[in-house]
């Protein structure tokens, strides 16, 4: 039987437990989305429910995952669209019929993966919000619509937020599926900014849920592969271990870490970056070598030893995940200019680390209320600043004092429980049930 003719008890079957289908271009790797997703679909198994991944690239397990090329955000014939999409405000007849083509043949694989899981409420991440894959947004926003099916979209970030989707050929299409405005679909942001501007540009109400982690269950000590980090990565034991955990771009403020270091004047202080430099980082990590050198910092990107997995590499040395660097780091830097919310700043809390961090927008909004005692800076790294980190780094018992506080702060905004609440009572508000 089709879907179409399915009647609409037939997403309401099974009360005890639901069919979670999540739906994005990519879940894989340490990107928002993935670790995210990854939570969420922890929070539901709590409550029985079955999560199952549609995406053009994963690595989730191949049983519980429908894998659709075309529907990557790097797929050839998306990029192909994106090309001409961004930067323009015409698009030729041409154009519009290989949007449309490709738009139609993923609405064709939702169907699929709906009937193949027989899925009960879809969760969008992300994928009606940042138009990365235009041709996904509108095959999902449309099959939504036809089969009135639940659906709880997660927008981490949004076209609007980004000024390299500004100029462009398809305002019809962003207006209709980023994010659609449907009866069947309750929206989730991450911050209070984003919340107003949707409301404000869309008129769609959402809840805020921040990212999430299990506070209730703390991290264990390192294993015995992860025992060596420092030395395999040339640190002494004596070594301040100052880590940047995160990639190598212009918003993440890395040369403020460097200023940092250099203040410190103390060459046991080694300040690693664990993340590669890509495509709008190269030129970037060219200048912070250059910085690195010119003030004396003892600057170590080690994205070649740290990985997504635990494996071995081409010259037969272990690569480590992030977090195994973590609990042997002795303080962490976080000066980004600007974060969606920032979950390297719940990271370090998480492995009870101290944290400097750039007062962006959202932490002034959203996080510093909560009260985190934190090492927070306006843009720039003052002599003073550089004195209160000396202490955290020298003084133990009130380093201590300060990450346990911090950590009890995160266990009561910031853990699992936020999310599982709340998607109770929009599953219960979708289904009746």
């Amino acid at each position: 039987m089709s879907l179409l003719r399915l009647p609409q008890e037939r997403f309401l079957s099974n009360l005890m437990s639901k069919k979670i289908g999540f739906v994005s271009t990519r879940f894989a790797g340490q990107d928002g989305v993935s670790l995210e997703s990854a939570k969420w679909a922890e929070v539901l198994w709590e409550d029985r429910h079955v999560s199952f991944w549609y995406s053009g690239k994963s690595d989730r397990e191949a049983d519980i995952s429908h894998v659709v090329p075309e529907a990557y955000f790097g797929f050839s014939e998306n990029e192909w669209i994106n090309e001409r999409i961004w930067g323009s405000e015409r698009r030729s007849r041409l154009l519009t019929e290989r949007i449309r083509d490709l738009s139609e043949y993923l609405k064709g694989t939702l169907y699929q993966f709906v009937e193949k899981f027989e899925i009960d409420i879809l969760i969008p991440q992300n994928v009606l919000a940042i138009p990365m894959h235009i041709p996904l947004g509108i095959a999902l926003t449309e099959f939504l619509s036809e089969t009135r099916m639940p659906a709880i979209a997660h927008h981490h970030d949004f076209y609007w937020e980004r000024t390299r989707f500004s100029v462009n050929a398809v305002p019809e299409y962003l207006d209709m599926s980023f994010p659609p405005d449907l009866a069947n679909m309750r929206d989730v942001v991450i911050n209070q900014e984003a919340q107003e501007q949707l409301a404000l540009r869309k008129g769609i109400s959402s809840l805020v849920i921040p990212n999430v982690f299990d506070f209730d269950n703390p991290p264990i000590p390192p294993d015995d592969y992860a025992a060596d980090v420092r030395k395999e990565l040339g640190l002494a034991p004596d070594d301040f271990f100052i880590l940047q955990p995160t990639r190598v771009v212009p918003r993440k403020g890395i040369e403020q870490s460097i200023k940092l270091v250099s203040l410190l004047k103390n060459p046991k202080c080694k300040l690693v970056i664990s993340h590669e430099a890509g495509d709008e980082g190269y030129e970037y990590y060219g200048m912070l070598e250059q910085l690195a050198k010119e003030e004396g910092v003892d600057l170590r990107l080690v994205a070649d030893r740290v990985g997504e997995v635990r494996q071995r590499d081409s010259k037969g040395r272990k690569v480590y995940t992030l977090w195994d660097l973590y609990p042997h780091a002795d303080f962490v830097t976080y000066p980004s200019i600007y974060e969606g919310f920032g979950n390297a700043l719940l990271e370090a809390v998480y492995f009870r680390k101290p944290i400097l961090i750039n007062r962006y927008s959202i932490f002034v909004r959203d996080i510093e209320p909560k009260g985190f005692r934190l090492l927070t800076m306006d843009g720039f790294v003052s002599p003073s600043l550089a004195d209160h980190v000396r202490e955290v780094l020298h003084n133990e018992s009130y380093r201590n004092e300060m990450v346990n506080h911090n950590y009890e702060i995160a266990r009561q905004f910031y853990s699992y429980s936020v999310v599982r609440s709340n998607l109770r009572a929009f599953i219960s508000s979708l289904t009746g049930y």
